[in-house]
């Protein structure tokens, strides 16, 4: 827990990545017994069955999260010059996928089952000698699970900005929205019992589009990282602020002109190619290194740092964050042509 690749963590993201095991471990517990109990009162509910499914597909994320991090946790070789951090991209990917495809055959099965009109059948139990209806053990058993989501949701979420982990975010966020798979489930059963019989399929087509809209946002992300986009956030929601200090931390060196940087997520950690235009032809060979150590000290992430001098900086490496509003503010105003 105390590094990866190349990088010593810092006591804050050790302590984080430790709490964030435990988190996992005893997310993936809770959610097995989770399953166990749906298993048993499962019936004839359509909703009731994609519940159980999406519970099940809810420990990829964990598993790969927890996978990634004993290959991430491996130092750069020759073979491997950049690390292994990539796996935890892969993982990433691999989970949005599975979401993606299964979610979406779940839902192809809800709709067949609304056009074909089944009419889903809860039956009873003897419970002491007394008939009950199976329905009300399923409206039970989904509120009482509902309980986990709520706890380690939250707290997944504050450990993925520390760790910037995207996976973690993103289980974090699935969590805090299993809360709708719960009333989805529970609003299906209640359907079967007073008539409705559409309710059912309305409510297992509403939990496969949910998994399908977090497969898609998974996939999204992993792709676009492995791609290599430019940094962000760990929500992915804003270019990620190192870009600009970065750069003002370059400008403000008296023997740099203008600044621009190149920032590859490669999974937890970044990759930083910085490009300076010097003010003189000569630049010293101290000069480069102070600042390729500045850069690497100013952020725990920042595993890698090549610093280029050269004439003119690259039209596609990120600017500060003033030229950066100007650019947006000259992409805006410009005149869109005539349709």
């Amino acid at each position: 827990m105390k590094s990866m690749g190349r990088t010593d963590l810092p006591a804050e993201q050790q302590e984080a990545l430790r709490r964030a095991v435990r988190w996992e471990w005893f997310t993936i517990g809770y959610t097995i017994v989770t399953i166990a109990i749906i298993a048993l009162v499962v019936g004839g509910s359509q909703a009731m069955k994609t519940a159980w499914i999406e519970d099940m597909l809810s420990l990829i994320p964990q598993i790969s999260f927890l996978v990634a991090l004993l290959v991430i946790r491996r130092r750069p070789t020759r073979k491997y010059p950049y690390g292994l951090h990539r796996a935890m991209g892969v993982g990433h990917l691999v989970a949005g996928v599975a979401l993606l495809a299964v979610g979406g055959n779940l839902a192809v099965e809800a709709v067949l089952g609304l056009v074909r009109q089944e009419h889903p059948a809860i039956g009873t139990v003897q419970v002491f000698g007394q008939t009950v209806w199976l329905g009300w053990f399923m409206v039970g058993a989904m509120a009482l699970i509902t309980i986990g989501p709520f706890v380690y949701g939250p707290a997944k979420a504050k450990l993925a900005p520390v760790l910037h982990n995207k996976v973690l975010y993103t289980d974090a966020d699935m969590a805090k929205a299993d809360w709708t798979t719960t009333v989805a489930a529970i609003v299906g059963v209640l359907g079967i019992g007073i008539g409705l019989w559409w309710l059912d399929g309305a409510a297992a087509l509403f939990i496969s589009i949910g998994i399908v809209r977090d497969g898609w946002r998974n996939s999204k992300s992993a792709v676009l990282d492995l791609i290599d986009q430019r940094a962000r956030t760990h929500d992915d929601e804003a270019r990620h602020p190192l870009h600009g200090r970065i750069v003002a931390a370059l400008e403000a060196q008296p023997w740099v002109r203008e600044a621009a940087v190149r920032i590859r997520d490669m999974g937890q950690v970044f990759h930083v190619e910085a490009f300076v235009v010097p003010h003189r032809p000569k630049v010293s060979i101290d000069h480069l290194e102070a600042a390729r150590t500045a850069i690497a000290a100013m952020d725990w992430k920042v595993q890698d740092v090549i610093v280029v001098p050269v004439t003119d900086l690259p039209d596609e490496a990120s600017r500060g964050d003033a030229e950066e509003a100007r650019t947006r503010s000259a992409s805006a105003a410009r005149p869109r042509p005539a349709s």
